[in-house]
This record gives structure tokens, sequence and C-alpha cells, in this order.
């Protein structure tokens, strides 16, 4: 794989509108104590996109992924997918329905193996499928090298390839991915973002939160902006990208006046 982190093309092209949104977020509020995390939060991924979730830290963009996927309930709003709402229905059912989740610091198990992590990722199948375990090593070869080491004792990239590798074990149709080139030397956040353009060609749908903002919009189709748990900004990647306001917040680049 490619050394340099400018090799993903953008802006790419968006997927057609086949309808119905696979994810909706709906006027969505939470909070944790007395402390509202997320305002009315709007939010939509369409069938074969990766979105980019951008903001600074303390956004609210770890705890939009863990409402989706169950772990945070909403004070009020709704979240819908595939057109049906999640109130009510626990997290591991919700991996059932196909949204997997690769959590910000990886959270693997570190004292089993990348094997039995792996499989830990299938536990809602009676037996491991050996063709999504394939694939897995596919995208991963290292991981196969691997198989047998314990989790703990891998590297921080092979730690990340571990988590998205495990996600994708519950054969999901629409991947959450916190933060995964943090704390990565270039080299190897080069080759994750590679690899999930790559899980998206598949056909897997991807809402991406990342710290890299130039990377995740040179790779998603679209993206949104948070600003202390309200969306400010949403605009196709390649407007994000190119907007004056985002280049200065979060590429690092001063605005001339």
């Amino acid at each position: 794989m490619s050394d340099q982190t400018t090799t993903i093309p953008g802006p790419r092209t968006e997927p057609s509108d086949t309808g119905t949104p696979l994810l909706q977020l709906r006027s969505v509020e939470v909070a944790y104590g007395g402390i509202t995390a997320l305002k009315g939060v709007d939010l939509e991924v369409r069938q074969g996109e990766i979105v980019a979730l951008l903001g600074a830290n303390g956004a609210g963009k770890t705890t939009t992924l863990r409402t989706i996927s169950g772990l945070l309930t909403p004070r009020s709003g709704e979240v819908l997918y595939a057109g049906e709402a999640l109130a009510g229905v626990p997290a591991h059912k919700i991996v059932e329905l196909g949204i997997g989740h690769s959590p910000e610091g990886r959270r693997i198990f570190s004292r089993m193996t990348v094997l039995e992590n792996l499989e830990m990722g299938a536990y809602r199948f009676k037996s491991v499928p050996r063709k999504d375990l394939d694939q897995v090593f596919e995208l991963f070869p290292r991981l196969h090298e691997r198989r047998t080491q314990l989790g703990g004792n891998l590297s921080g990239g092979e730690q990340q390839m571990l988590a998205i590798g495990r996600a994708m074990m519950g054969q999901p149709s629409l991947l959450l991915l916190d933060e995964p080139s943090m704390g990565l030397a270039p080299l190897i956040v080069a080759q994750i973002f590679e690899i999930i353009e790559r899980i998206n060609a598949l056909g897997t749908t991807i809402l991406l939160v990342e710290q890299n903002a130039a990377q995740a919009l040179k790779l998603a189709h679209r993206g949104y902006v948070l600003e202390t748990g309200e969306v400010v900004m949403s605009a196709p990647a390649g407007e994000l990208l190119n907007d004056p306001r985002v280049r200065e917040a979060y590429l690092g680049e001063a605005t001339e006046g």
C-alpha cells in the first residue's frame, strides 16, 4: 500500500439516492445527568455512502455513534434504521439488525487471541461464517499473520485493524467507525483509510467519526460538522473540504481578513 496520505481522491461521486435513508437521526437529544450532549441532531446516511462526522473534542461525535448503536438512550427525538425506529431496541439486537460499531480506543479483548476476538464479532451466528473470516483476513493480511497472538501484544495499528475486523464479522450493512486513525503513524493511517474505502466498495455503508478532517473528507461522500452537540454544517464532502470555516477550524489553515 502507498505510504502517502493524499492518495484517496476527493470529492467523490455520491451514490444514487435509493429512497429511504439507511440511517436517520431526527431531533435527537441526549443528556448525561444535567448536561445535554446532543441538542436536536438531524443526520442521515444513505445506502452506499461514506459520511464523515467532524467536530472538536467534546462536540458530541462519539455520543452520536453510541446513541445509534443503542449504548445511550435519547432523551427525545428518534433514531431510525431502514425506516424502523430503534427506540427500546437493546444494543445486541441492533447489531443483529445490521449495525456494526468499531469504538474509539479500539477496546479489543487484550487477553484473547486475534482469532478469538474475530470470533466474538460473530457471536450472533451459530458458527463463525468462514467467508466473513476469509474476507477480514483478505482485508487485513496482518491479522492472519497474527491470528494466534494475544490482542494485547499487537501494535496500535494492528489493534485498530482488529477492532474494524471484529465489527465486520457481524456482517453489518452500516459500519460506525470512531476515530480509526487516532494515535497511529501516517503510514498506518494511509493503510487504514485505504481499507475503509475497500470496505465501502464491497457494499458496506459507513458513518465515520475522524479527527483527521482532511483525510475523512477526501474519503467521504458527504459530511456533517458538530459543535457543542449541534449540527452546524452539512454538505457534500468536497464543499466542506473547500469551505474556509472548515479549513480554518479543522485543517489548521488561517483565512485572510
